[in-house]
């Protein structure tokens, strides 16, 4: 791949991981817009690792936390917060862990093979989950913090994190959405998203790399790195600068970015 498609593709990934607006959408309709041949899902895979430790950096007191807090947990130690922010962590990721597996082995996914199929399921969720987005962030009470989640709370947004297996329903949307609808603050919101996603990266960041090292492709591996350092590198800016944002203004700009590109895209695939 040539360093301008690597920068492109982690560019993507980088700022629109943990962003409201989908990154496998921005991902899958770079090539479209770029004229470039898609990237593959070796570098999908890379420019995620990279964003993953981008979070680890940025949340890691929350992460060291759940670390020792899982050690805690398997003592039983479930009164303290360390150890029911694990296990809230693992809860939240056993959904979308199931529904791949099931995704993968029914090849559900199959109709996305079709480009303008894709358009137009991307289109429409891109659109209906901004205007969900939306209604939850304004409309909801957000009063709640981090620590009064509970088991239900960490079950039910971990259903809305399985749901995100479908291009343009963003990841980080779909559980901000849901934990606003739970009551969590915005701030809350956004961490239990970013922190609900570090599981789920290293669990796909394993099989990516191990897929790597089983094709021998020496070359494959240093695009792999390069674009995982600069993806890593996009996603600590975009991190910061978003929850910077959102401690003290609202979602809509993202909900009208979202609610602008389903419209375009929906334009695009019914023409």
């Amino acid at each position: 791949m040539s360093l301008f498609h690597l920068i492109i593709v982690a560019l993507v990934q980088g700022i629109t991981e943990f962003l409201p607006i989908s990154s496998s959408a921005h991902l899958i309709l770079a090539p479209m817009v770029t004229g470039q041949p898609d990237q593959g899902p070796m570098i999908d895979m890379a420019v995620h690792v990279g964003t993953l430790f981008a979070v680890l950096l940025v949340f890691r007191r929350d992460v060291t936390e759940a670390f020792f807090g899982f050690f805690h947990l398997l003592r039983g130690h479930t009164d303290r917060w360390d150890a029911r922010l694990a296990l809230f962590l693992i809860i939240g990721t056993i959904p979308v862990v199931l529904m791949g597996l099931v995704f993968s082995m029914l090849d559900i996914m199959y109709w996305m093979r079709d480009p303008s199929r894709a358009l137009t399921i991307i289109g429409w969720t891109t659109f209906i989950f901004g205007i969900l987005l939306y209604i939850a962030d304004k409309f909801t009470d957000q009063s709640r913090v981090l620590k009064q989640i509970t088991f239900k709370d960490t079950v039910l947004i971990g259903l809305a994190q399985a749901i995100a297996l479908i291009p343009g329903t963003s990841r980080s949307g779909i559980t901000m959405t849901a934990g606003r609808f739970l009551g969590l603050d915005r701030t809350s919101a956004a961490r239990l998203s970013m922190l609900m996603a570090i599981p789920t990266i290293i669990a796909a960041g394993a099989l990516g790399t191990k897929d790597i090292i089983d094709s021998g492709n020496v070359q494959l591996g240093i695009d792999a790195v390069i674009a995982a350092v600069l993806s890593f590198i996009a996603a600590l800016i975009a991190i910061k600068l978003f929850m910077r944002w959102i401690a003290s203004a609202s979602m809509t700009p993202f909900v009208v970015y979202r609610l602008a590109l389903g419209i375009l895209l929906l334009g695009i695939a019914y023409s």
